[in-house]
C-alpha cells in the first residue's frame, strides 16, 4: 500500500475517525490511551498485511523476540543476534551467496526469498530498544507498546527511525486528536507530496534516461544527469520523510525531522548531521561508539569511521556499490576529522567566499558519491564517471525540470535558513556551528479565508504539475 494511493488515504482517515471517537468517548485517560495505541497496533498491522500477510508474520516474531530478550542480562545480545540474522536472512543471502559463487567460480542459483516491508527500519528500531533496555536507558516496556513501537505505519517504510523513548512518551499521555493535529499534519505531508511527485518523479525520467544509455550523451548531459540525482534522492526522500512526520502528526504522534538543508553543508561531517539525521544519530550512537568511537586514538577512530560508514552503506542494499558509497563517505569523514586536528580549521571564522566554495565542494563530492549508489553495479558507475570525464560529444539534453528544482531548492533552503537562524529557539551543535531547527515547513492558517485559498491552490498547482508515470519511492527498497 503505497502512501500515495487510496487505499492508505482510507486507513489514515478511517485511523483518524477512530482516535477522534475514542477521545471523545471514553473520558477517563487511562482507557482512551490503551484504546488508541490498539487502535494504531491494528492499523500498523494491516498496512504490512495488505503487502504479503507474511510480511506483517516476521515483524509479529522479531517483536516477540526483542520484547522478551529486551532487560535480561543473559537473553538481550541474543535478541540482538536476532534482528540481525533476520535482517541480513532476508535482505543478504543471495548478495554474499553470489559474491562467494563468484570467488570460487562457480554457479549460483538466486533462492526466492521474501523482502519483508520495513524490515531495514524496525531491525534498527528493535536493537537499539533492546540496547537502551539493557543499557538502563529505558525501562522494559510490555508487549503491546513495544509491537506499536516497531509497527507504527507511517514510518514502518522509510523511517524515520524514531528512538524508543521519544516515542513511548507520546504514547503515555492522552492525544488529542482533531484539527488541532490534522491541519499541521495534512499541510506538512502536501508540502512533501510535492517534493516526491512533482520534482523528484519528474527528475527521475531524465535520470533513468541516461543512466541506462551513459555512452549515447555527451560528458555535459551526463554530468547534469548525476547532478539531478542529488536532487531526485533528495526530494525523493525528505518529501517521504516529511509525509511521514504528516500523516503522523495528524493521528497526534510527533516523528522526528530527517533532513535539515544537507546542501548547505560545508563539510562532509556537517553533511551527515543533516542528512538522514536519524539514521546517522542511530549509526554513531550504536556503532561508532560501540566499535569505541573516538576513545582508542586516531588509527582506531579513523578505522571506525570508515566501519560505521560501510556498515550504513550495507545497510541500503545487498550491493558492491552501497559498499564503495559507504567506503568513500567513511574515508571522506576520517580525512576531515585529521584537517580539522591538524588546520584547527573548527575555531577559525571563514569568509562568505570561503563558505560558498566549501558547500559547493562538498555537494560536489556527494554527487560523485551518488553515482555509485544509483549505479546498477560498480562497472556501470565507473562507466558514466568516464564518460563524464572524457569531454565526449553526444546527445545534450539540458532537462528543464533540472533548472526548475535548482531554483525551487535554493529558493526553499534560503527561506528555511533564514526561518531556522531567526527562531529564538534555535540550539546549535557542539561540535559544529550547524543549526538543529531543522529547517521549516511553510504553513497557513487554515481557519482563515484566504489560507485556505493558498493551501488548495497549492494543491491544484501539484495536481497540475504532478508526474503519473509512477516512481515509487527510493528508500522503499530499503
Amino acid at each position: 500500500m503505497s502512501m500515495i494511493s487510496f487505499g492508505f488515504f482510507g486507513l489514515v482517515a478511517v485511523v483518524f475517525v477512530l482516535l477522534f471517537l475514542t477521545n471523545k468517548i471514553f473520558k477517563d485517560d487511562n482507557r482512551s490511551i490503551k484504546i488508541s495505541n490498539i487502535v494504531l497496533l491494528v492499523a500498523g498491522y494491516l498496512f504490512v498485511a495488505y503487502a504479503d500477510w507474511r510480511f506483517a508474520a516476521v515483524l509479529a516474531l522479531l517483536t516477540l523476540s526483542t520484547w522478551f530478550c529486551a532487560g535480561r542480562r543473559k537473553a538481550y545480545p541474543y535478541g540482538i543476534a536476532v534482528a540481525v540474522l533476520v535482517l541480513a536472512f532476508f535482505k543478504y543471502t543471495n548478495f554474499f551467496a553470489e559474491s562467494f559463487a563468484e570467488i570460487f567460480g562457480t554457479d549460483y542459483t538466486a533462492l526466492k526469498i521474501i523482502l519483508p516491508l520495513g524490515i531495514s527500519f524496525y531491525t534498527f528500531s528493535a536493537i537499539s530498544y533492546i540496547v537502551d533496555v539493557s543499557k538502563g536507558k529505558l525501562d522494559k516496556r510490555n508487549l503491546l507498546d513495544v509491537a506499536l513501537y516497531l509497527s507504527f505505519f507511517p514510518k514502518i517504510t522509510s523511517g524515520p527511525i524514531q528512538r524508543s523513548q521519544d516515542f513511548f512518551n507520546q504514547i503515555d499521555k492522552k492525544r488529542v486528536v482533531g484539527w488541532a493535529t490534522f491541519a499541521p499534519g495534512i499541510q506538512i505531508f502536501v508540502f512533501g507530496l510535492f517534493k516526491k511527485i512533482v520534482l523528484a518523479d519528474r527528475l527521475s525520467v531524465f535520470v533513468n534516461q541516461v543512466y541506462e544509455t551513459p555512452m549515447a550523451f555527451g560528458s555535459l548531459t551526463v554530468f547534469l544527469a548525476a547532478i539531478a540525482y542529488s536532487l531526485q534522492i533528495y526530494f525523493d526522500f525528505s518529501g517521504y520523510s516529511d509525509m511521514a512526520v504528516g500523516i503522523a502528526k495528524i493521528l497526534g504522534i510527533d516523528l522526528p525531522r530527517n533532513f535539515n538543508l544537507p546542501y548547505l553543508s560545508h563539510n562532509v561531517t556537517e553533511l551527515w548531521k543533516r542528512w538522514h539525521i536519524t539514521l546517522s544519530s542511530w549509526l554513531r550512537d550504536y556503532i561508532y561508539i560501540s566499535l569505541g568511537g573516538n576513545r582508542k586514538g586516531k588509527v582506531r577512530t579513523d578505522v571506525n569511521l570508515i566501519l560505521t560508514m560501510v556498515i550504513g552503506g550495507i545497510w541500503h542494499g545487498a550491493n558492491w556499490t552501497y559498499i564503495v558509497w559507504g567506503l568513500l563517505h567513511g574515508i571522506a569523514l576520517a580525512v576531515h576529522k585529521g584537517w580539522m586536528t591538524i588546520t584547527g580549521s573548527r575555531e577559525k571564522k571563514h569568509s562568505v567566499v570561503s563558505n560558498i566554495i566549501s558547500i559547493l565542494f562538498t555537494f560536489i563530492f556527494t554527487t560523485f558519491c551518488w553515482i555509485f549508489f544509483r549505479a546498477e553495479s560498480i562497472s556501470q558507475a565507473v562507466l558514466i564517471i568516464k564518460r563524464i570525464f572524457s569531454f565526449e560529444s553526444g546527445l545534450e539534453q539540458p532537462y528543464f525540470w533540472l533548472i526548475i528544482s535548482l531554483v525551487v531548492l535554493v529558493a526553499a533552503e534560503a527561506v528555511a535558513f533564514v526561518k531556522a537562524n531567526n527562531n529564538p529557539n534555535r540550539k546549535m551543535s557542539k561540535n559544529t556551528n550547524v543549526s538543529i531547527a531543522e529547517g521549516y515547513y511553510p504553513q497557513v492558517d487554515l481557519t482563515s479565508f484566504w489560507g485556505l485559498v493558498a493551501f488548495f491552490v497549492f494543491c491544484g498547482m501539484l495536481l497540475c504539475l504532478a508526474y503519473t508515470g509512477g516512481s515509487p519511492f527510493i528508500y522503499g527498497n530499503y
